[in-house]
């Protein structure tokens, strides 16, 4: 529920302002699109998860489960500290749902945190938000910069390759 109300927070935020000051726009945009980028992961993987008969234990609120993955400096830190939603499988019912399901699954939380919050700095632009275009433009790098880190180890596009393969590798044995 938090999470829907992050995504609907977010979206009134980027569209709503009001105000003819730059830096309030600016703050406000900044706001919205962070509430879309935080709230968007972690319910899809949970949509998409329940979908293909995933089940899981439980939420949490904490830092990234892998801020190795970026390198050292503010952006490290930031991860490490920024309230992230988190999910946690019931890993049984992970390893009794077929590879595609699995990979389904770990594929929809990036996949979200990719397209949606691009989404909606586009939406801002052409709604004619001022500093919409800025948006969409750092919307799309930052998108492009998630999509690579999570095809690292560790990362969720990165599991779900690894699903796919592990399962090809096996019925390329059995079959020989």
């Amino acid at each position: 529920m938090i999470q829907l109300v992050g995504l609907a927070l977010g979206g009134w935020a980027l569209l709503a302002s009001s105000t003819s000051s730059p830096l309030w726009v600016l703050i406000e945009m900044s706001i919205g699109w962070i509430c879309i980028y935080l709230c968007s992961h972690a319910i899809t993987h949970w949509l998409i998860g329940r979908w293909v008969g995933i089940r899981f234990r439980d939420y949490t609120i904490q830092g990234t489960s892998k801020p190795q993955a970026w390198s050292p400096g503010l952006l490290r830190w930031l991860f490490e500290h920024i309230p992230f939603f988190r999910i946690h499988i019931d890993r049984a019912s992970l390893q009794g749902v077929g590879a595609t399901r699995r990979a389904a699954m770990w594929s929809a939380g990036v996949t979200a945190s990719v397209v949606i919050p691009a989404l909606g700095a586009f939406w801002a632009w052409q709604a004619g938000t001022p500093g919409g275009l800025y948006l969409s433009i750092f919307a799309v790098i930052w998108s492009i910069g998630t999509v690579f880190n999570n095809l690292r180890p560790g990362g969720d596009y990165f599991k779900a390759r690894e699903v796919l393969t592990e399962t090809q590798l096996s019925s390329n044995v059995n079959s020989q």
